[in-house]
């Protein structure tokens, strides 16, 4: 295999290196949602321009933005929303609409027993996320209920789908 650097889509800041705290490609592949240490979410074309950008929320109202840290990135099987799993034991879904610059708005809440650590949006169903508990759990956006779907005594360190 044979890789080539094409371009970097974040520079470095002035205080130290640019972290990500994590990214996803939206299912159309027409976005690449990217979290840095600022906790605001770059939404990028599938040319690498960054097009559109949000900040993410606190669990609690008067907490700082360094109150937390995002883990997890997911978009939904249509692209038109993004959750975000937060180690303030929150996972928040956006709506981030069909085209850049709409508004983006919160449309669900879940919040959690244990720090979000991993997640992935499943093609046809509910989000799933990994907990430092070790528990998994599935959130049913439309229903804004969730469930414990296995419980283990290890963090949960990553999901994938088949």
């Amino acid at each position: 295999m044979k890789l080539k650097h094409l371009q970097s889509l974040t520079q470095q800041t002035e205080d130290g290196p640019f972290q990500v705290l994590a990214a996803t490609w939206s299912p159309n592949n027409q976005k690449l949602a990217v979290c840095n240490n600022d906790r605001v979410v770059l939404l990028f074309d599938e040319a690498g321009v960054k097009r559109d950008k949000f900040p993410t929320k606190p669990s609690e109202h008067g907490a700082g933005r360094k109150s937390y840290t995002v883990k997890g990135l997911a978009f939904s099987p249509d692209s038109t929303r993004i959750a975000v799993g937060q180690t303030d034991n929150m996972v928040f879904v956006y709506k981030i609409g069909d085209s850049w610059g709409a508004k983006k708005v919160i449309c669900n809440k879940f919040g959690t027993q244990s720090p979000v650590t991993c997640m992935l949006w499943m093609s046809e169903g509910p989000i799933i996320y990994g907990q430092l508990d070790g528990k998994i759990r599935a959130a049913h956006y439309k229903s804004n209920k969730s469930q414990t779907l296995y419980a283990t005594g290890s963090y949960v360190v990553s999901l994938a789908s088949k």
